[in-house]
């Protein structure tokens, strides 16, 4: 990695079309080109074969943006297509992110690249790692959060190494209505602090101011109406306008339930050329710290979703309340979420 010393413009907010908005629900064009479609877990993970993303027509590459929106996390195998080609079909589905202090490739036409480089030399400092701190959704403290992301590993361990992601949608669905109402009137103040300082430790050059952003705690896709929680332990700081102590309790809460909650979890195990695509609204993820002493490289091509939309703005702007991951999964099973729906007020305590 290199790390230039130049100074980027401070974001400011953009619109962004969803692809997703005009894609096929039945993925006619992109499951009909693949050879095998395999749901990895009945919450999150699709992997799908036969596929190369150097060769995705629009349609397909629409479908792909809806399919990532429900099913979260997407796995290719096989892929021959290179960093350059990942951002060509990126830029299709948003405007590059370019970050403030990760390391770029060499090539500055790469600077929108995440270049991930842990060289081997050292394990993590096992005595103040807190893991709990390690899952996030990426940058959520910009204004235009990441949306489909895309991620080659180019240098694997020959053991360990995997990624594991967690469905933020799926989460927020297992909570009582009356606490997801709660939640969906709350914002959370997310900031970048702890990431400018420790690149300022390793003296790394800050290309873009310090950046705090308040954003829902629950956001709603805006391609499948679904509601999903919207903090996170790394880049979360607290609830905003409420106190303290209960901002730390609902924090508290839902990370503890991140760790805990493993039906809502999907792990991917790299091979060679293998590329897999997640959409950063609707999840979070975390690398496993199991690599040390072997070298690790991987290259991530991200463009930016929309604005995070609340529930309030959502019923504004389309009519109509959104929808939950339960409903959802219901739906496609060919159930009523009605049949389903467990009213908590009404409930026998015995």
């Amino acid at each position: 990695p290199t790390y230039p010393v130049k100074d980027l413009e401070p974001h400011v907010e953009l619109k962004v079309d969803d692809r997703g908005h005009y894609a096929d629900p039945k993925f006619k064009a992109l499951f009909g080109a693949a050879s095998k479609v395999t749901n990895m877990t009945a919450c999150i993970g699709t992997e799908i074969e036969g596929i190369d993303l150097r060769q995705l027509s629009d349609k397909q590459k629409d479908e792909l943006a809806l399919l990532a929106a429900q099913r979260g996390v997407l796995v290719f195998r096989n892929q021959e297509a290179d960093i350059y080609q990942l951002l060509e079909n990126a830029r299709y589905w948003g405007p590059l992110h370019v970050h403030s202090v990760t390391g770029y490739p060499k090539d500055p036409a790469l600077d929108a690249v995440v270049l991930v480089w842990n060289d081997g030399t050292k394990d993590i400092d096992r005595i103040n790692h807190d893991r709990r701190m390690s899952w996030h959704s990426d940058q959520t403290f910009e204004i235009n959060t990441m949306g489909l992301t895309a991620l080659k590993v180019i240098t694997n361990p020959p053991e360990g190494g995997d990624t594991i992601w967690a469905s933020s949608a799926a989460l927020l669905s297992s909570f009582s209505p009356e606490f997801q109402d709660y939640l969906s009137k709350l914002s959370a103040l997310h900031s970048s602090d702890r990431q400018k300082k420790q690149a300022l430790e390793q003296g790394v050059y800050i290309r873009r101011p310090q950046t705090d952003c308040i954003h829902p705690v629950v956001r709603v896709h805006p391609v499948t109406g679904m509601k999903a929680l919207f903090i996170n332990p790394s880049y979360t700081r607290r609830i905003v306008g409420v106190p303290k102590a209960e901002s730390d309790m609902i924090m508290n809460f839902i990370f503890s339930q991140i760790s805990l909650c493993e039906e809502f979890k999907v792990r991917v195990k790299w091979e060679k050329d293998t590329v897999v695509m997640w959409d950063n609204r609707v999840l979070w993820h975390t690398a496993t710290y199991d690599i040390y002493p072997y070298k690790r490289h991987a290259l991530r091509a991200t463009p930016v979703g929309e604005r995070p939309m609340s529930v309030k703005e959502y019923i504004k702007q389309y009519g109509k309340e959104p929808t939950t991951w339960d409903a959802e999964r219901l739906k496609r099973l060919g159930e009523d979420p009605e049949a389903y729906l467990v009213t908590y007020k009404e409930a026998d305590p015995q």
